[in-house]
């Protein structure tokens, strides 16, 4: 084990901390509230939680924040932690590609609460979360110096993948945005909130991250395979999430119609089975490569 720990390695503990309190205290939290009828800034009357953290968020939307917080938990913080041990004792490559992948998915997942979730007592965490994971991401994708070129990857398969990816989140989302502009109204969903986090983060900044990382890739660019390895682990994790989600719904009773199921958990579904299967074949060639130098 390294006998001097790296200050940046205090940064990741104090993100893991931050992230165990955000993601725990979203989950379990409950003061024996009930839901409440509540009339929108539209004038539409809205049934809102009552319970815990996510009280005053709609009753649609608080399952699916809290099942979030039950993904990050259960299954992001331990791939954090592990490798987090790991590069402690030995900063091989694949630690440093995994810590980086799962700091990338702590930034998506604390922007979506920071700019998603109504006001709450943890607003102050979800920044500090935030602002946290945006610099170590970028701090760690300056320090990556890594020469991939020689490299040999399934690169039909990638750009297939990032491109199909791209495509898919903006099919999975627009619909949605195109109805409401032509009808003159606001996004069917939009209940008590201005607008809706996931379309920012899925059509502003993941989908034109797979098509920029398709011409890195072809360029050989070391920034891109360190930006296709962050979008295949975040596309495996948001796979297992929305699957999370749909139950946490199912759970509170909420009855999901076959198109929103159809449209948008299948593509996620098929599109993150897909990715874990081309991430470990990415990280065992690209660290047998690297270990082999």
């Amino acid at each position: 084990m390294n006998e001097r720990i790296h200050p940046i390695h205090w940064v990741y503990a104090i993100i893991l901390i931050l992230t165990v309190w955000v993601a725990s205290v979203g989950l379990y939290s409950s003061d024996g509230g009930t839901p409440y009828i509540y009339t929108n800034q539209y004038g539409t009357a809205i049934t809102l939680y009552g319970d815990g953290l996510y009280a005053n968020d709609s009753s649609f939307k608080a399952p699916i924040f809290r099942a979030s917080d039950a993904t990050i938990l259960f299954v992001v913080v331990p791939i954090f932690l592990f490798f987090l041990i790991r590069n402690i004792a030995k900063q091989d490559k694949l630690s440093r590609s995994l810590l980086t992948s799962s700091i990338a998915m702590l930034l998506y997942y604390s922007a979506s609460l920071s700019f998603g979730v109504v006001f709450n007592e943890l607003h102050l965490p979800y920044i500090a979360l935030f602002a946290g994971t945006l610099f170590s991401l970028i701090w760690l994708l300056s320090q990556e110096k890594t020469d991939y070129s020689s490299i040999r990857l399934p690169y039909k398969s990638i750009h297939a993948f990032l491109i199909v990816s791209g495509v898919a989140l903006i099919v999975a989302w627009l619909p949605d945005i195109i109805t409401a502009m032509l009808k003159g109204t606001s996004l069917a969903l939009i209940e008590n909130y201005t607008t809706e986090i996931t379309y920012v983060l899925d059509m502003g900044i993941i989908a034109p991250a797979c098509f920029a990382t398709v011409k890195l890739l072809r360029n050989r660019k070391p920034l891109g395979y360190e930006v296709l390895v962050i979008l295949l682990f975040v596309c495996s994790m948001v796979g297992i999430m929305v699957c999370v989600q749909t139950a946490f719904q199912s759970a509170a009773g909420i009855v999901l119609p076959i198109g929103a199921l159809i449209t948008k958990m299948a593509i996620f579904v098929a599109l993150a089975a897909f990715s874990i299967s081309l991430l470990y074949r990415v990280l065992r060639r690209t660290t047998n490569s690297a270990n082999s130098r």
